[in-house]
């Protein structure tokens, strides 16, 4: 049996990419990873309750009142300390400076609810980036894995999926689709490819 790669989840708010990530691992659908860690930007954060009721640990590390030095040698602190392998970044809204990103080569990945490069950059985040998609007209929208490098929004495409845009959506309702047609199907696809791929690398220098 190969050691499972040891996955630390990012989190600032409800934490509902968290769960669908916890509930693929209860029902089996990541076997090369375990999620051992959720750190959250915000404190009071809901995620953390929705790891606690999963029996994982969870901490928050607030970014407010901290700055980018010591918010991310915090962060470094706890990965250290629980052996993490693989960062998810799930609704995580502070931004990583280059230099943390470095320090985890092909090792972070994170999710965007938009097919890249389609409603990306700056100041697409959450409702933004549905309220885009509906001004600009679009007939099919979607979500997109990626893995993070220096590049803002930058890093490469491991999982993309589309999801079609109806009449009368409302930024809310078609935030929703997305989640439940790609958002909670891809985030735990890309856990298992590259848990897959760590746990392989382990096994080749143990």
């Amino acid at each position: 049996m190969l050691s499972k790669a040891r996955i630390a989840v990012f989190v600032s708010g409800g934490g509902t990419n968290l769960e669908a990530l916890l509930k693929a691992q209860e029902s089996g659908a990541i076997p090369h990873g375990e999620i051992v860690v959720v750190l959250s930007s915000t404190a009071g954060a809901y995620a953390l309750e929705r790891a606690k009721n999963h029996g994982v640990p969870g901490f928050a590390v607030p970014r407010k009142g901290m700055d980018q030095t010591a918010f991310e040698a915090t962060l470094s602190e706890k990965l250290t300390e629980y052996r993490v392998d693989l960062i998810v970044l799930a609704g995580f809204l502070s931004i990583l400076s280059e230099e943390f990103v470095q320090r985890w080569p092909d090792r972070i990945v994170n999710i965007h609810p938009s097919l890249i490069p389609a409603f990306c950059g700056k100041g697409y985040y959450g409702l933004k980036v549905h309220e885009a998609a509906l001004s600009r007209g679009v007939k099919v929208t979607g979500a997109t894995v990626h893995l993070v490098n220096e590049i803002p929004d930058g890093g490469r495409i491991l999982l993309q999926k589309a999801v079609e845009v109806l009449p009368g959506d409302t930024p809310e309702v078609l935030q929703r689709r997305v989640m439940e047609q790609a958002e909670w199907i891809l985030l735990p696809q890309a856990a298992e490819l590259l848990s897959a791929q760590i746990a392989q690398e382990k096994e080749n220098h143990a």
